[in-house]
Parts: C-alpha cells; sequence; structure tokens
C-alpha cells in the first residue's frame, strides 16, 4: 500500500475550559468550541441543538513530537498496571496526535458551540465534530481492562 498522506485542517478551535491538559477530574469544566467563521456560516451547525452530545475530534497540539512511545508502557507510568501497546491506550503520544471526545453539547450560539467535560484544552484545533447518535454506541457487551477502570475512576 503507498504511502498516504493528506493535509487536515482546523474547523474549529477550543476557547476557554482548562489551559493546561492534565490526568483527571475533567467533571463541570466547560468550554465553547468556536467554529471557523471565515470558512462555516450559521447555517453549518443548523439542528445541532437537537442533540445533548457531540462527538469532536481534534488534535493533541501541546504534545512534544519527539515524545511518542509506540512501544508497550504502562499507562501513566504506573508500574502497577501492565504495559500495553500504543494502539491498547488513548493517551496523546500517537502518531498522529489525534484525540476523540464525546462531549455534552449545552447550547449553540451563532458559531460557538457550548460544551462540558471536553477533555481539550483552550487553543486546541478541532478537525471533525458530530451530534452524538446513540446508535452508533457500542453494541453488545461492553469489556475492559482492569487497570483502565481504575485508571479512570476520577477522570470526570
Amino acid at each position: 500500500m503507498a504511502d498516504e498522506t493528506f493535509e487536515v485542517v482546523p474547523i474549529a478551535h477550543v476557547v476557554g475550559g482548562r489551559i493546561e491538559p492534565t490526568d483527571d477530574h475533567w467533571a463541570g469544566t466547560e468550554a465553547i468550541i468556536r467554529i471557523d467563521d471565515s470558512r462555516f456560516t450559521e447555517e453549518s451547525v443548523l439542528g445541532l441543538e437537537a442533540f445533548s452530545h457531540l462527538e469532536v475530534v481534534f488534535r493533541f497540539h501541546l504534545t512534544d513530537p519527539t515524545d511518542l512511545h509506540f512501544g508497550a508502557r504502562s499507562a501513566r507510568d504506573n508500574p502497577d498496571w501492565p504495559k500495553v501497546g500504543i494502539f491498547g491506550h488513548r493517551n496523546m503520544r500517537r502518531v498522529n496526535w489525534l484525540g476523540v471526545s464525546r462531549t455534552r453539547l449545552l447550547r449553540v450560539d451563532g458559531l460557538d458551540l457550548h460544551v462540558a467535560e471536553l477533555d481539550a484544552v483552550d487553543g486546541t484545533p478541532v478537525l471533525d465534530i458530530k451530534p452524538w447518535f446513540a446508535e452508533f454506541g457500542p453494541r453488545g457487551e461492553v469489556r475492559q481492562a482492569e487497570w483502565s477502570t481504575a485508571m479512570l475512576k476520577n477522570y470526570f
């Protein structure tokens, strides 16, 4: 397969909320996803207010590009948790530095989307925004590693 590259440009930026990324306690954090008004009009968000949640794709823009870990390691460098590969966790040390978050939509104000519990910081470039459809949630029984449940105990 040929090496395919393509350019992805932000459609919005996070305004407000946290200024530094942290591992836990995102509950109660509110921010605005400000959509680029030089490319989009209010028609682009028409109907969005009917949804309670959004799925947001963003770029981990504060990640040090030399701090990539493709091999197995313990999440948060906790030796009590097993080593897992890069695709066995969701941290920011990823090849394309992409994050995905499901956030509550509080209200739409023009091209400003007021959201809660978006785990992205002020200035984060947003690459895509989609309404959350319950039918796209997991089907069947959900399982996950015990260490991930312990790690995320205080995430929200």
